[in-house]
């Protein structure tokens, strides 16, 4: 297929559901949790995408979007009990440390993220709960969940976010009901973990990016609707 630089490439397979090549840059975003808003896009790489799975990289200098509070400082610089209700914008800066390995499976409520120290020594995989990907000729978009579970190479697991997410839930930005789906996905989650299987058992903490792979760029539109993938 004849491309643009820069261009996504597709390749149409099951009932006309985009899948990428390895290698094509796409956009991992993030939807507010109180609108509709994009505010966090990151700019991935493909590894894999398949029909049971999505696996892209997202290397180290990687140009993103992420939200910042309105006078600029950090989001996590604002005491918990305001950090949801004091007025934010967005902030485009460089991924810092090692690159992350992300893996989701379509329709489940999480994504699994692969962490690395310096020198490739595996350091963890991050349950992130989040809805279900939604695909788009450009990337995937979803919507962070707040509550994590952390797993550590000796299986050992535990809770991440519980303080953020309970305070999500008396900010309103859950009610009661998506506070008892978040909860029954990490559930499902945990019981995934506890049966060490796929993505946990498939030695992805083995895998190492294509170097001739080039950081992906973030386009100027990152924040545009987009149209829905074909179905």
């Amino acid at each position: 297929m004849a491309e643009d630089s820069g261009a996504v490439r597709q390749r149409e397979r099951g009932a006309g559901v985009p899948h990428w090549e390895p290698g094509t840059p796409i956009l991992w975003r993030y939807r507010e949790n109180a609108g509709p808003r994009i505010h966090i896009a990151r700019p991935v790489t493909v590894v894999r995408d398949e029909e049971d799975l999505l696996a892209v990289w997202l290397a180290p200098g990687t140009d993103c979007v992420r939200p910042a509070l309105a006078d600029g400082r950090p989001v996590h610089l604002e005491p918990l009990a305001s950090r949801y209700t004091t007025p934010r914008t967005t902030h485009r800066g460089h991924w810092f440390g090692t690159g992350v390995l992300k893996l989701a499976r379509p329709g489940e409520p999480w994504s699994v993220w692969l962490f690395w120290e310096p020198g490739w020594r595996f350091k963890n995989w991050y349950v992130n709960l989040e809805e279900p990907l939604t695909r788009w000729s450009g990337g995937v978009d979803s919507e962070d969940h707040f509550l994590d579970l952390c797993v550590y190479p000796d299986r050992s697991w535990d809770w991440r976010d519980e303080d953020e997410f309970a305070q999500a839930r008396r900010d309103g930005l859950l009610d009661e009901a998506a506070a008892a789906r978040v909860r029954e996905a990490g559930r499902a989650a945990l019981e995934a973990v506890r049966a060490w299987g796929a993505p946990f058992a498939d030695g992805w903490e083995n895998w190492r990016p294509d170097p001739g792979w080039p950081v992906p760029a973030l386009p100027e539109d990152w924040d545009a609707v987009p149209a829905p993938a074909a179905r």
